[in-house]
């Protein structure tokens, strides 16, 4: 892996870690037109580079995270599923990684999954306006529907927000939540593989760990702001037709 496709897994990184369309399964398909070998680094580097987009999260919300307790608790409650999913299937999931099949098919339905369920969901009143109007309940079944991106090219952003349309919740405080909900998700998975695979890296490799960090970092504060933006004036039927596309090239490329 030279300095470029560093650069460019990070970018691909921090643009896609917040938006429903799946940060591994963009970079593993972009790994695959790259023509990068897939290996135990690869794999590690893939999550690695993640908590370069946590960060932007962490600094962007920094005093929520810090002072409000309740939501700091409704957090760790969402974050219970996924923890039990990835401790007990960990092998089988890092197996997955390696599966472009499954990453365009789960894009694919994914896509289609965003469109039904914004038009489903449209003229339904929303009751959860706000963050601080998401009960206990509600945020474990949220992270019940994050544990689900395990599966490469389901994503965890995608996940949440499907879970976040089903239980009533404004797509703002949907985002929001799921940006929130990444922090503790995203240290879990990155410390479990790096305590796992640390003693692989040379010294090149964690100046590429660091140099994609940075990217994904910086790519991911804009990333962040845009979709903010974005998500007040508009629905994500947008994300669902670029899944069914990206979904469907990756199907005719790997067929």
């Amino acid at each position: 892996m030279n300095l470029i496709d560093v650069i460019i897994l990070g970018i691909v990184e921090g643009l896609t870690e917040f938006l429903p369309i799946s940060s591994t399964g963009h970079l593993i398909l972009v790994s695959r037109l790259l023509d990068l070998p897939h290996t135990d680094f690869l794999s590690t580097f893939e999550i690695v580079i993640q908590l370069g987009a946590i960060l932007a999260v962490v600094v962007l919300y920094a005093k929520r995270l810090l002072t409000d307790r309740i939501l700091f608790q409704k957090l760790v409650v969402a974050l219970l599923p996924a923890l039990g999913v990835g401790a007990l299937f960990y092998p089988f999931i890092k197996s997955l990684f390696a599966a472009e099949h499954v990453v365009a098919w789960t894009l694919l339905v994914g896509g289609i999954l965003i469109i039904l369920l914004e038009l489903f969901q449209k003229k339904k009143e929303k009751h959860i306006a706000d963050l601080s109007a998401v009960s206990y309940r509600t945020a474990f079944l949220i992270g019940a529907c994050q544990a689900l991106s395990v599966i490469p090219g389901v994503s965890r952003a995608g996940a949440t927000i499907l879970g976040g349309l089903l239980l009533g919740m404004e797509r703002r405080t949907i985002v929001e939540f799921s940006f929130l909900l990444a922090v503790p998700t995203m240290l879990a998975a990155s410390t479990l593989d790096l305590y796992k695979n640390a003693a692989l890296f040379s010294l090149d490799q964690s100046f590429s760990l660091a140099i994609g960090f940075v990217t994904s970092f910086v790519v991911a504060i804009l990333a962040i702001k845009f979709f903010l933006r974005f998500v007040g004036t508009h629905t994500f039927i947008p994300f669902g037709v670029y899944r069914i596309l990206v979904g469907l090239l990756f199907l005719l490329i790997i067929l």
